[in-house]
């Protein structure tokens, strides 16, 4: 594994924001059968409904008004682009969940990190947990924090900045963006984790949910699709 130096994250809340999410297009189905919904989302649109009523949209409510029964089997950060997946109906949620449980789906992201990475690949092992004054932010805390491992390879170099494909070994909440922040290399766009120069250098938070592969409910054999990176 390779070992890189910790790095400070930032401390205190991310900045306000205005809930204003795409609109076009308004669900995008990767695919659909009895059981399965699976969408790609756009960076900007809640996965859930958020608590204030001006953050009453997001792709749960989009897909029903399409699919009444459809229920999403996970999450992805507000502004994460990418697949994600529903059950259309109460027993394939929850086949479906038992997968993620069981950790039989398989996740891969790609990211604009800033800097230039030492090697071309290698694996983060920090434990996280939640930074309570400042929730929902996370933090490495090796005292309390829950085991997790994040896995990256280098896809190219794009001037001042790294493409790189994530892996995560483990589910915890941000840990992509934390995993990535405390080894020195931020994703852009980040406004919870990155450093000024890196949160200000893209418009979004450059990370998506590129690859997602699951057994599928109707038949129990493994299914694999790709939402290519808009970024």
């Amino acid at each position: 594994m390779v070992q890189l130096p910790l790095v400070q994250l930032p401390e205190g809340p991310p900045p306000d924001f205005t809930y204003d999410p795409p609109q076009a297009p308004y669900l995008d189905i990767v695919h659909q059968d009895e059981d399965v919904l699976l969408l790609d989302k756009p960076a900007g649109l809640l996965s859930v409904p958020g608590k204030p009523a001006a953050h009453k949209d997001c792709l749960e409510l989009r897909a029903q008004s399409q699919f009444p029964f459809a229920k999403p089997v996970h999450r992805l950060d507000l502004g994460t682009s990418g697949l994600l997946l529903m059950g259309l109906n109460e027993k394939a949620h929850r086949y479906l969940s038992i997968g993620f449980e069981r950790r039989l789906v398989d996740k891969a992201y790609e990211a604009l990190v800033c800097g230039h990475m030492s090697e071309l690949k290698g694996q983060v092992d920090l434990p996280l947990t939640c930074d309570w004054p400042n929730r929902p932010r996370q933090k490495v805390d090796f005292e309390t924090g829950r085991p997790s491992q994040t896995s990256w390879c280098v896809i190219g170099v794009e001037g001042d900045h790294t493409r790189v494909g994530l892996t995560p070994l483990t589910g915890r909440s941000h840990q992509l963006r934390v995993h990535m922040a405390s080894i020195g290399h931020p994703i852009l766009g980040d406004s919870f984790y990155a450093h000024q120069s890196a949160s200000e250098a893209a418009p979004r938070l450059m990370l998506h949910a590129r690859d997602l592969s699951f057994l599928h409910p109707g038949n129990g054999e493994r299914v694999s699709f790709t939402a290519p990176c808009p970024f």
